[in-house]
């Protein structure tokens, strides 16, 4: 029998079948971003965070991230509101620059902590509503701060552009465009202050692959799936995930301790 060789695709430590559980796992928060707009990066955040490395967690959130918008935008791009999306990453330049020289220095406790708190926050917490160019370039500074701590800060930047009172594919597209770039700084900043994408490559290829097919669902079912009960479930699943990462941070500081 030929037995397949894992450990040279997979980082050390990663087992077979955890590589699986985030390829399916990719595949479906896709589709519950594609269909609903945002929490599918949360929930992939929330997982990944209790099965991997936490240096290693928004970095390589981001790039599969940067995947999944950019699928979802390709196939939004006339419904993209381009003006909010160069706003919001005016100030995503700014803040991501700034987060990232602080991310580096956070020990692992603290990591989670934030990453439970904003998983928290991101299901029942709001934004107190506002207009106009400064809200796009202040949201896009605070999301690009946060990102480098939290790494999935979709349900801010759809807060923003929601005061833009856009139709429901307009906002969903453009939240999409904001998030590539968004992404795409986050890696960037990662990588100069000497992150190592390379063993994380094979596994991230294929959770941007599975990650496609789960958006072209998605989009499918954009117009036609009803989100009120199935909003309320992703809601108590980030619950559940927050708690559990803020469980994870106590335990690691007394540890540490």
């Amino acid at each position: 029998m030929i037995e397949f060789d894992w450990a040279g695709l997979l980082p050390g430590g990663l087992a077979p079948w955890t590589a699986l559980l985030l390829l399916a796992l990719s595949a479906v928060t896709s589709f519950i971003s594609a269909a609903f707009g945002l929490g599918g990066g949360m929930v992939l955040l929330a997982v990944m965070a209790t099965l991997m490395p936490a240096a290693a967690l928004v970095p390589v959130h981001g790039v599969v991230q940067i995947g999944s918008n950019l699928a979802r935008a390709t196939v939004m791009a006339r419904h993209i509101h381009w003006p909010a999306v160069l706003q919001l990453s005016l100030g995503g330049v700014a803040g991501a620059s700034i987060g990232g020289l602080i991310a580096v220095r956070l020990p692992d406790w603290l990591l989670f902590l934030a990453v439970g708190s904003f998983v928290l926050w991101s299901a029942w917490g709001k934004v107190p509503m506002a207009r106009g160019r400064a809200l796009l370039l202040l949201g896009g500074g605070a999301s690009g701060f946060l990102t480098m701590f939290t790494g999935g800060t979709g349900p801010l930047v759809a807060a923003v552009i929601r005061t833009l009172k856009l139709d429901r594919m307009a906002h969903v597209g453009t939240q999409a465009g904001s998030m590539v770039l968004q992404h795409g700084l986050k890696i960037g900043v990662f990588g100069l202050l000497g992150f190592n994408y390379a063993p994380y490559l094979p596994l991230v290829a294929g959770m941007m692959a599975t990650g496609i097919l789960g958006t072209l669902v998605g989009r499918r079912l954009l117009h036609g799936m009803g989100d009120g009960r199935f909003s309320y479930a992703v809601s108590i699943l980030l619950t559940l995930l927050g708690l559990r990462l803020l469980w994870m941070a106590a335990a690691n500081l007394l540890q540490s301790g």
